[in-house]
């Protein structure tokens, strides 16, 4: 495998944290910086320094070198045994502690923000889920509402149509009744004509 792809395994093992932390990370990363091989997603060095940077890793490994040059100094101060470079040593320990401070500060100010953002998100959910049920409710109450609706109306239609035999009776009566009418008319002029 060539020297700068690394697979998401061999980065979690040597960052010390999981594969889903990894393909997590990789996910929020452009997919320019991530090369297939087969089903394999192989990370640039591009990547890898996202990533790093994503987790805080390098800040932490930039730390820890110069965690590693104060012991270095610190190592070769004690050898040389000049109080001097002791007073440099401290100095630089307390440069250094001051900015782990300044450091943990701002994780702190950030996890405090996260925290906020996290309580109103949930606040909005629990709105959006409220709204939702509303809206549930009022759809079953339409519901039974245009059925109701619906039963009153067909019970009005009934009352006001008069069923097909009686509208068919009383037509028949009509056509008897002309009928009649025309004969007895037919019947006059007969007997006028007589």
């Amino acid at each position: 495998m060539s020297e700068k792809l690394k697979t998401i395994k061999e980065l979690a093992d040597e960052l010390g944290v999981s594969k889903n932390k990894i393909h997590y990370q990789v996910s929020k990363i452009s997919s320019e910086y991530v090369v297939r091989n087969n089903s394999m997603k192989l990370l640039t060095a591009e990547a890898v320094k996202q990533i790093k940077e994503n987790l805080g890793i390098e800040l932490n490994s930039s730390l820890n070198s110069k965690l590693n040059t104060v012991k270095h100094q610190e190592n070769a101060d004690i050898k040389g045994n000049t109080s001097v470079e002791g007073v440099e040593l401290n100095s630089t320990l307390n440069s250094y502690l001051n900015s782990l401070k300044h450091q943990i500060e701002y994780l702190e100010s950030q996890n405090i923000n996260k925290d906020e953002q996290i309580k109103s998100l949930v606040e909005a959910q629990k709105q959006t889920q409220n709204l939702l049920d509303q809206q549930q409710r009022l759809a079953l109450q339409d519901k039974k509402l245009l059925e109701e609706y619906k039963a009153e109306n067909d019970n009005l239609k009934a009352l006001k149509m008069p069923s097909q035999e009686t509208e068919f009776k009383h037509l028949d009566n009509q056509y008897k009744d002309e009928v009649n009418a025309l004969k007895e008319k037919l019947e006059n002029l007969q007997e006028q004509i007589k």
